[in-house]
């Protein structure tokens, strides 16, 4: 009896136990439950809507590119594009086969396609073309039940109106590359495009606008079910520019007889650069949708480098168009008067060594303006050592050479103002005369660009410190003197304004004359190589009988009208032989053209004054 008590006692001890540690355990549960639904449950709630909810960039449209006068000269325009969506193909490559046979994908096409289908999500779609026109879009939907997964969308591309016109001044757009991409959803959108190179890639931060959104709900396998919201995106804002399209396309035909050239014109008075040509050129609506790689290949290996800007990254020994920093260096300097002469026998000795003249025979007795109407290189040569290649470096950075003067494009060199110190520490080598004659003549290490060209002209024409600008941001700038004599500034621009006026002027004969027209200019010979003591002695190949690559190039400065200038321009032909012959036609075709255009023409009683002068070999 005794025993069976205590069973019962100990079964209800145990039974009381049981209950209290269920009752514990659900009480714990239950606050649990609360805490998790009561209390915290606003953080649960964003963190589930987290895993339902995805937020979708929305690219922008890009903003245009505009001349001076609102002129388009890059916009966008729609596109169809075919896509493929792997989940819903029977068989990803069997279906690119199938559409292959309607619009002819190239294997690239194909091998990238299915490189995205193995590495994607399989609902995720592929853009396998884009850019179809309206007849492979119709063979795409008229097929469609034989092409499972195969989707058009639209979207928009790129495009360049004046197509190579100005395509090194605008550049060109392209994908992002993977880093870029990596850091942004927005980047990694299929379609989305950034600037490359020029005026797309320095203002791409306002083309490119603010993205949208998009708010969708996702199952549980991450495949959108529904848009729950969209913001819609900012389109990216216009950049106006400088160029008058007009006259670009008017630069560049003339530029196109040229194998290589390359031509700047701008307006004195803002800087503003009207024309910025460099042939030949690149095909810049190739790249809107991702350009080929043959086509790239073909592109990089041309000899020719139509990729290259020459116009800001093409350096040249300026030849002849050198010789008014020398004249202006010695002016400035008091070293001599400009009616001093010198006799020009063809040559001039220092000590063992003949620096020739162009002219063989010599120019006899020459003044200042004469030796630059004349391009007598005997006179500089007098003139570079009298003045010291330390004042003439002064004067040429002065003028806008040897320094980076636009920073609205990319990649712009410095060109090259020689000096002791700068042989010094390039060679190892010391400064020696000989090297400040052959600067004397813009020869030797003196190198620049076509841009500087153009600017050293315009400061030349007005005094001032002329800066090129290639946006119009802001108002025209006012730009300060350059603290040069009057007088010195009259003797060059007189020696300027001879040579295609003066019988004897080294471009009378290569110019046109109308009433009303001239010039005031000065042309460059730049050698490409060094004439042999046997080729002078034997007689020297004439250009055009040379091959290409050892031929002088050609190059022209100069502005307009004579007494108000508006206008400078520079122009350089690579291997084009003599600069009156080749590059000053060029140019004078290119102001009358400004000239006609201007909106002020009506206004100018003195029209357009033209002069020329040939450099280097006369």
């Amino acid at each position: 009896m005794y025993g069976e008590i205590e069973r019962q006692r100990v079964t209800t001890r145990r039974a009381a136990l049981l209950i209290g540690g269920k009752l514990l355990i659900a009480s714990i549960l239950a606050g649990r439950m609360y805490h998790l639904q009561v209390i915290r449950s606003e953080r649960y709630k964003l963190q589930a809507d987290g895993n339902r909810v995805r937020i979708r960039p929305l690219a922008p449209a890009r903003g245009r590119i505009l001349d001076r006068f609102g002129a388009a000269l890059a916009v966008n325009r729609e596109t169809f594009r075919v896509l493929l969506i792997p989940e819903r193909a029977v068989d990803t490559a069997r279906t690119l086969d199938a559409l292959d046979r309607l619009i002819d994908l190239t294997d690239d096409e194909k091998a990238d396609a299915l490189r995205q289908a193995a590495r994607r999500n399989a609902f995720t779609p592929i853009a396998v073309r884009r850019g179809l026109d309206w007849r492979q879009v119709a063979r795409i939907e008229v097929n469609a039940p034989d092409l499972p997964g195969v989707v058009i969308d639209v979207g928009q591309i790129r495009e360049y109106p004046h197509s190579v016109g100005a395509a090194h001044v605008l550049g060109y757009v392209g994908a992002a590359s993977g880093a870029e991409a990596a850091n942004s959803p927005l980047l990694a959108l299929p379609g989305f495009r950034v600037g490359k190179a020029g005026i797309e890639k320095v203002r791409d931060s306002t083309l490119r606008g603010k993205p949208g959104t998009r708010q969708v709900e996702v199952n549980a396998f991450g495949r959108e079910v529904r848009d729950l919201s969209i913001r819609e995106s900012e389109p990216g804002g216009d950049v106006r520019l400088t160029l008058d399209v007009a006259l670009q396309d008017f630069t560049v035909a003339r530029l196109a007889r040229q194998q290589a050239a390359a031509a700047v014109l701008m307006g004195v008075a803002a800087g503003d650069v009207l024309a910025m040509a460099s042939t030949p050129g690149f095909e810049p609506n190739q790249f809107s949708e991702g350009i080929r790689a043959g086509v790239w290949k073909s592109v990089n290996s041309d000899p020719l480098s139509p990729m290259l800007n020459r116009a800001i990254s093409g350096r040249y020994a300026p030849g002849s168009t050198f010789k008014m920093v020398v004249a202006l260096a010695a002016l400035e300097a008091r070293v001599v008067a400009p009616g001093r002469r010198v006799e020009c026998r063809g040559f001039t000795a220092l000590g063992e060594t003949r620096f020739h003249c162009w002219r063989r025979r010599g120019h006899g007795w020459v003044d200042m303006v004469e030796a630059i109407s004349r391009s007598c290189d005997v006179y500089f040569y007098d003139l570079a050592a009298r003045t010291g290649i330390d004042r003439i470096a002064a004067m040429a950075r002065r003028l806008g050479l040897g320094a980076r003067l636009l920073d609205e494009l990319p990649g712009e060199k410095e060109g090259l103002v020689p000096t002791p110190g700068w042989k010094e520490k390039r060679h190892g080598a010391r400064w020696h005369k000989g090297d400040t004659l052959n600067v004397g003549i813009g020869q030797g290490a003196v190198l620049a660009t076509p841009l500087q060209l153009a600017v050293m002209t315009a400061r030349l024409a007005s005094g001032l410190s002329v800066v090129p600008r290639l946006t119009l941001d802001g108002p025209a700038p006012d730009f300060p003197s350059l603290g040069l004599s009057d007088a010195g500034l009259r003797t060059i621009r007189r020696g300027m304004e001879a040579v295609a006026n003066a019988q004897r002027g080294t471009a009378f004969r290569h110019v046109v004359r109308e009433e009303g027209f001239t010039l005031a200019g000065k042309t460059g010979t730049s050698q490409v190589r060094r004439t042999t003591r046997r080729e002078r002695e034997t007689g020297i190949l004439e250009n055009h009988e040379r091959p290409w690559r050892e031929r002088d190039h050609a190059l022209f400065v100069a502005y307009a009208p004579l007494t108000a200038p508006r206008y400078a321009i520079a122009v350089v032909a690579e291997h084009g032989g003599g600069g009156s012959a080749v590059a000053a036609p060029v140019a004078s075709d290119i102001l009358r053209e400004a000239l006609r255009r201007d909106p002020l023409a009506e206004d100018v009683s003195d029209g357009l004054t033209f002069a020329g002068l040939r450099g280097g070999r006369g």
